[in-house]
């Protein structure tokens, strides 16, 4: 089963659709049995860092991440949910992260007709290594929506990056925890593609 971790916020219903069209038992839930009792891990997120670092933590929620991710659980964040992995972010001074990634989040950086937030289809480089990204053709396109992107302590994590007025990552990878800024469930065949070699992990 593959628990998506419901904190009050999120396109959670679209991700459970996608992984039960993928064949894949899902179930939304804000309980940290259940998210400890789920094969793998599935944290979505749209709104804002710090309203949904309080959220989770109200909930009891940021103990059992830690904890699933420590016993080797399979974990994939989405949009937010990646932000969320890093220490702190520009969006919400003062507001602590999960910090399984040292580094923060920063704004995109304003330019001349780039229009912020990103939103809408950019194709993406990956390292073909990773797991999720497994049958992707070269540069797919993927679905965004976000003012902010990540930026880590250890470059080494980003497992892939798209080019939206300069080069900014959009994934990271180590071990059993992958994460994207786009959206999977959105973002057509490749998305599908990605929630599949997620759920057969």
């Amino acid at each position: 089963m593959i628990a998506i971790i419901d904190y009050g916020a999120g396109n959670l219903r679209s991700v459970e659709k996608a992984l039960e069209f993928l064949g894949f038992k899902a179930k939304i839930s804000a309980e940290p049995a259940d998210i400890l009792a789920a094969d793998k891990i599935i944290l979505p997120g749209v709104g804002a860092f710090g309203v949904c670092m309080d959220s989770i933590r109200a909930a009891g929620l940021d103990g059992c991440i830690r904890e699933a991710i420590h016993n080797g659980k399979p974990f994939l964040g989405i949009c937010l949910g990646l932000q969320l992995l890093f220490d702190s972010s520009e969006e919400s001074p003062g507001s602590r992260g999960l910090s399984i990634f040292k580094g923060g989040n920063k704004k995109i950086p304003s330019a001349p007709g780039l229009k912020i937030p990103h939103m809408g289809w950019n194709s993406i480089a990956y390292d073909e290594s990773c797991p999720i990204f497994r049958g992707l053709g070269k540069e797919p396109y993927m679905y965004f929506v976000h003012s902010y992107h990540i930026a880590p302590e250890d470059e080494s994590a980003v497992c892939a990056t798209t080019c939206y007025g300069a080069e900014i990552p959009v994934a990271v990878w180590r071990g059993n925890i992958f994460a994207t800024q786009f959206h999977p469930e959105k973002s057509g065949d490749n998305g599908l593609k990605i929630l599949k070699n997620f759920g057969s992990l």
